[in-house]
């Protein structure tokens, strides 16, 4: 029996539990007979036991990853034997709760091997098993095979390579001439216990950027997981993940990261009515709107009702471009990141490719840039903007410039009001959320939103009545729907879920009771359930919508509203 109680990414914390016995993941297998859970020597090679259960891992007749020659699943007592290579389809009878992968040692020193195989070992394996790989960690790698989704690793290589003198640490590995076997497990089990902390603070990829640079292989496998399995991690990422810090050139890569430029480019459509585009600055606080910086920048703005026509834009990295609805959206109102002045060319990229991408969809005829020294990032995509910032960006001459700036260019148009100002802002916000069709569908003609943000509200007229269809939470970073809203979200198809008979909703979700679910909901995502077309309930997805369909256990949606 396997219970997921934290997940970060593709990392979990888990409890396997058979015959009153139960490990604690992620973990290491000592080797010797002497524990309920270990590796040892036996008559017929190596022998896994798991919780007291045991299964002899070595047949007569070994494949390996280059032969291309694939051996039979093996199973004993609920357990699988999966031999390297594999594809990532092999079929796991289902009451196999442990699939153990025995000669992953062989593909440790080839990065693009090690990331291919793994991944599809745990594709195979799926999300209610427990993955094992024996004989691939070590303290520098233990977060990364982790963040793969490795569940338990051995101590046979640490152990190894302690016997010829190398101690192994999570900083990289050193020459000491001397048995350094205890110290290397040591190592390796305070490894895996920081990779546990850190998934349960929801911050395992910062760990993983960290150690990835005590090899040059952890390094080049980090590189191919970010631009070749972006699919695979991307659907263990949560949409809210809560704060973290990009201190690398790899943060730059994350997931999370990429697709919000992937929601920018596919689904945001920014208001139609806006014909200034304005560029400012980030902020160190977040989200950007309660910063003092920005704060000052909307005393210079929103002076007359001509900044209906004026869209805020936020230049920053890692996330490129950030519209001024979006700043209370994650992974916008998340992120940390060290500000020297100095841009790498990644990051001028991202800027410039997202900023064209922008201004393509938009419609405006007018840019003013306050960014100041940093013009020089957009100076290619709007050649033709006005420079409105000296020297500090929140000086009496910045702020009196950009004042000007505004109602100079907004002269000649008539303002929209801030009612329909605020209903288009909002639709362009949920477009980010669910896209263009879902968000049209939310916000027709009898629908209008009331509030100041970040805490807007959308209500439909019907008749006499307004009937909520849902809110924007700043604490969620997006917005959360009522069961009216949740019924849009329905008729479109749209992060529904399947419940496998008409049981009344009381309280949670759980996996068990989810026949379908839609593969695009992410763990924090609006989830709607439904039973033969008819919404039942609405609430946060507590795990991705693959993973509620395998897994057998667990919370799939925490509901917040029941029909």
């Amino acid at each position: 029996m396997l219970d997921v109680n934290f997940r970060s990414q593709r990392g979990r914390v888990c409890r396997y539990s058979s015959d009153g016995r139960s490990l604690d993941t992620p973990a290491m297998l000592p080797w010797g007979p002497d524990f309920d859970s270990c590796v040892f020597e036996s008559g017929n090679g190596r022998t896994v036991r798991i919780c007291g259960k045991e299964v002899s891992v070595d047949p007569k007749f070994l494949t390996t990853p280059s032969s291309g020659e694939k051996a039979p699943v093996m199973c004993k007592d609920g357990m699988a034997v999966l031999r390297l290579p594999v594809n990532g389809d092999e079929i796991i009878p289902d009451d196999c709760d442990v699939v153990i992968v025995p000669n992953a040692y062989e593909i440790r020193e080839n990065f693009r091997t090690l990331v291919d195989q793994t991944v599809r070992a745990r594709q195979a394996t799926g999300y209610g098993r427990m993955l094992v790989m024996l004989g691939v960690a070590d303290p520098s790698n233990a977060a990364f095979l982790t963040y793969m989704g490795v569940d338990v690793v051995d101590e046979s290589f640490v152990r190894t390579a302690g016997d010829n003198g190398y101690h192994t640490l999570a900083e990289g590995t050193v020459y000491v001439g001397s048995d350094c076997s205890p110290a290397n497990s040591a190592e390796l089990k305070t490894e895996l216990s920081k990779a546990s902390t850190f998934i349960k603070a929801g911050r395992l990829r910062e760990l993983v950027d960290q150690r990835s640079f005590s090899r040059a292989d952890n390094v080049a496998a980090l590189r191919i997981f970010d631009s070749d399995y972006y699919d695979f991690q991307e659907e263990g990422f949560a949409v809210n993940a809560g704060r973290f810090s990009c201190n690398t050139v790899q943060a730059l890569r994350r997931p999370d990261i990429v697709r919000h430029e992937n929601r920018m480019r596919d689904w945001y459509v920014p208001p139609e009515h806006k014909k200034v585009l304005l560029l400012l600055p980030c902020s160190a606080k977040k989200p950007y709107h309660i910063s003092r910086t920005h704060r000052m920048f909307g005393s210079a703005i929103h002076t007359g009702p001509w900044d209906t026509l004026v869209h805020e834009v936020i230049i920053t990295s890692p996330l490129g471009v950030v519209p001024r609805e979006l700043d209370a959206f994650y992974p916008a109102n998340a992120y940390d990141i060290p500000v020297t002045g100095e841009w790498k060319p990644e990051e001028k990229a991202r800027i410039a490719r997202m900023l064209q991408d922008l201004i393509s969809k938009g419609h405006y005829e007018k840019v003013i840039s306050h960014l100041g020294e940093d013009d020089e990032l957009v100076k290619d995509v709007c050649p033709e903007m006005v420079s409105t910032s000296v020297g500090d960006s929140v000086s009496p001459a910045s702020l009196d410039n950009l004042d000007r700036a505004v109602r100079e260019m907004t002269k000649d148009w008539k303002a929209l009001d801030w009612n329909t100002d605020r209903k288009e802002c909002v639709r362009s916000a949920l477009t980010y959320q669910f896209g263009k069709e879902v968000a049209d569908a939310i916000m027709d003609e009898k629908t209008s939103a009331t509030g100041k943000y970040p805490y807007w509200k959308v209500f439909r007229e019907e008749g006499s009545k307004k009937i909520q269809l849902g809110m924007l939470s700043a604490e969620r970073g997006m917005f959360s729907l009522t069961p009216d809203g949740a019924r849009i979200l329905a008729d479109k198809g749209v992060a529904m879920v399947e419940t496998t008979d008409d049981f009344p909703i009381k309280g949670s979700l759980y996996a068990v009771g989810v026949a379908k679910a839609d593969h695009s909901i992410r763990e924090g995502d609006e989830a709607v359930i439904v039973f033969n077309g008819t919404v039942k309930g609405v609430g946060v997805a507590m795990m991705c919508g693959a993973e509620m369909e395998q897994a057998k256990r667990g919370v799939a949606i925490k509901t917040r509203h029941k029909i």
